[in-house]
């Protein structure tokens, strides 16, 4: 359209234009709730997760499945087949390579589903498996799923045992969210050591790495945090075959407790697809029945991260409306677009959601009063730093019908991200302080997500909230944050982003942090 030849002024009429045209289409978009939600889109191991957990709740009778179920899978297989990568794999980003945890999710489920393996498809993932490393190559959790239908040794298997709930320290807090509320149901099933049934012949053989090694070994020649540990899974494995009953079906009890507690002002356990999968599947092992409560429940917020409709059959992840809503309200709000009428009602559910109960984040920070503000629709024990900076920064623009309300709130999550701050100046996603590198070496921390670090990216976005909210430029935490910010900078520069996964992400939000301070 030539706009490199046009005058300053028009640019300018051009600009206003498309910024008028895109807050029109925004507006569209919002719900009369003053509410936005868009999809959550993932990888194709929700999709394989996704058949595994059919095969667990309605396993096929004679290798036929009944008739619901069946047209589920089928939806499940086409989903997957689509995605698969030119070299026969599947990867876990857009345009990434293929990964070997993913291509075998897939592998497994498209068998399963009825896709036969000497079909070209499958022949060229198998071949792309078996590159990668074959079976033995999988992580922990993919060798856990698969020991549950006795398709690999479970003595190969890391121990995810319940008795972790009984450490000293705060352990099971010194974990990730996340991982915490995955590792809870999933060490209930691991304690149970169920031998689902698969259909006859059904296995993974073909899919074994000749040669290659099931687990690693520890070695007594360098003493490191992974050999201990590698040796510790040795004497967990023992004590599972030998250790006090007692104490085990105390641990399970405790476990069962923990996760059944956060069932309560959640959209499932976490309100993310891995630990409400490995919930519904804990509680049939605790031997809650599908027509019990707790058990419809889980598996209704379960089903509903399903998008079975026009925009194709594929599970998302999580729901994402508080954050969608607070950068949709704070884009509206910088560009002057919006009617009042419609920001405000946005301010009026933001302000309904805000968490006033104490999570997990308040076993290391016991003192702070609850507020902040999820990333779903209801994740009461999960708030996190990240969206409630975000919300924040669209309140601040923003009036709700109540503004003493809205200013009681916003000055209580003031003080909670304050309050948040870690030793380290900077500021994590749900806890303050999960920073214990040794557990990085944990058996079943190879999923690489064992801990939610300070990071720039989310430090960057806190800066700037708190300046704008008023907080002083002087104030020791925010000295702190900016000296974590200037510690975390890259040598070319940049800074790196970790829940944006790039550069651009990080380096972006760590200058938006430090600007106000310039």
């Amino acid at each position: 359209m030539g706009y490199g030849l046009q005058t300053s002024d028009s640019l300018k009429t051009t600009v206003a234009e498309a910024v008028r045209r895109a807050s029109a289409a925004l507006l569209d978009k919002q719900s009369p709730e003053g509410y936005w939600w868009a999809d959550l889109c993932a990888d194709t191991t929700l999709e394989s997760d996704y058949i595994l957990l059919q095969l667990w709740l309605h396993p096929p009778v004679d290798g036929v499945w009944n008739p619901p179920t069946r047209a589920l899978v089928d939806k499940a297989v086409q989903a997957i087949l689509a995605r698969q990568l030119e070299d026969g794999g599947f990867n876990i980003y857009l345009h990434g390579p293929s990964e070997i945890n993913a291509s075998i999710k897939a592998y497994f489920a498209l068998k399963l589903g009825g896709v036969p393996a000497d079909d070209l498809r499958m022949q060229r993932l198998r071949l792309r498996i078996l590159e990668m490393g074959g079976l033995q190559a999988a992580n922990s959790y993919v060798r856990t799923n698969l020991s549950l239908f006795d398709l690999f040794p479970r003595d190969a298997c890391p121990s995810i045992p319940p008795e972790i709930i009984l450490l000293p320290f705060h352990f099971i807090y010194q974990m990730s969210s996340w991982t915490r509320a995955i590792v809870m149901p999933l060490s209930i099933l691991h304690a149970a050591n169920p031998h689902r049934p698969v259909p006859a012949g059904f296995n993974l053989n073909e899919l074994f790495l000749p040669g290659a090694p099931m687990l690693p070994e520890p070695s007594l020649k360098n003493l490191t945090w992974r050999n201990c540990f590698l040796a510790l899974d040795k004497f967990l494995k023992l004590w599972e075959r030998t250790g006090l009953h007692v104490i085990r079906n105390y641990a399970i009890k405790k476990c069962a407790q923990w996760m059944i507690a956060r069932f309560e002002g959640s959209d499932g356990l976490g309100a993310i697809y891995p630990s409400m999968q490995y919930a519904i599947m804990a509680l049939d092992v605790l031997g809650y029945g599908p027509d019990h409560p707790l058990r419809v429940e889980a598996q209704r917020q379960f089903d509903h991260l399903m998008v079975d409709d026009q925009r194709g059959f594929f599970f998302q992840p999580c729901f994402s409306p508080i954050w969608d809503t607070a950068i949709a309200a704070f884009a509206l709000e910088e560009a002057g677009e919006a009617p009042a009428s419609a920001l405000r009602r946005t301010m009026d559910w933001m302000l309904s959601k805000e968490v006033r109960r104490r999570g997990d984040w308040a076993v290391k920070r016991p003192d702070i009063p609850p507020s902040g503000w999820a990333f779903e629709f209801n994740n009461e024990f999960y708030p996190d730093v990240d969206d409630t900076a975000m919300v924040l920064l669209a309140l601040r623009r923003g009036r709700a019908s109540d503004e003493s309300k809205q200013r009681a709130c916003e000055k209580r999550a003031v003080n909670w991200l304050l309050g948040m701050q870690s030793k380290d100046g900077g500021w994590a996603a749900f806890d303050a302080d999960n920073n214990w590198k040794i557990l990085s070496h944990v058996p079943f921390a190879d999923h690489n997500a064992m801990l939610d670090p300070s990071c720039p990216d989310i430090t960057g976005r806190v800066l700037e909230a708190l300046v704008v909210c008023g907080v002083p430029q002087e104030h020791p935490a925010i000295r702190r944050g900016v000296e974590f910010l200037l510690s975390a900078q890259e040598q070319d520069g940049s800074w790196y982003g970790r829940w944006g996964v790039n550069y651009i992400y990080g380096t972006f939000l760590a200058l938006r942090g430090c600007e106000p301070l310039a």
